[in-house]
């Protein structure tokens, strides 16, 4: 299977009508059955974890053409072997550059991840692409580079040109909910 990415410009706090549903179905779609999902929580504060697994799971649980999901949550030191067992590999969201700082600890990261279906939410959406703007930051800085793209998750209009100085290399990917908005 060839390497799958699924980005999501964060979930928007406050707002209950959301319907994720869609992002959830895509990630599943490819999966096996009892898929093995890695939930990588390194961008979030430590008492913010349980709460934003509980609501991941529950989002892929959602999903009922998927009898079982084997969930695992990201270990640092353990994270080598779990990526290689599991199927999804599911990059929360929180702080860009916490997230990054523990990423870059895996020189061997790309590699590791090739063949798996890698889903990316806010902050885990900015890692995966070359330049990233970081609404909460107010910052411009590199992602990991795995997508040529640049990201603004959380998009609204007010962040339109925050990017554009940047060049014309990438495509420009504003993540607004499910909605992908590629502009050349």
């Amino acid at each position: 299977m060839k390497t799958k990415f699924i980005l999501h410009g964060g979930f928007t706090k406050g707002k209950t009508e959301e319907n994720n549903e869609d992002f959830y179905k895509e990630i599943l779609k490819d999966a096996p059955e009892n898929a093995r999902v890695l939930l990588v929580p390194f961008a979030k504060e430590a008492d913010r974890i349980p709460v934003a697994i509980e609501r991941v799971k529950n989002e892929f649980l959602k999903q009922k053409w998927q009898n079982s999901i084997k969930f695992e949550i990201a270990t640092e030191e353990k994270f080598t072997e779990q990526i290689k067992g599991s199927d999804v590999v599911y990059f929360h969201s929180g702080t860009t550059l916490k997230l990054l700082e523990a990423l870059k600890k895996f020189t061997n990261l790309k590699e590791l991840l090739s063949g798996k279906i890698i889903a990316g939410e806010s902050a885990g959406a900015n890692v995966l692409g070359k330049i990233f703007y970081s609404p909460s930051a107010d910052k411009v800085d590199e992602g990991l580079g795995f997508l040529p793209l640049k990201i603004i998750p959380h998009y609204s209009e007010n962040y339109k040109g925050k990017l554009k100085t940047l060049g014309k290399i990438w495509n420009l990917c504003y993540c607004q909910n499910m909605n992908l908005r590629f502009l050349k």
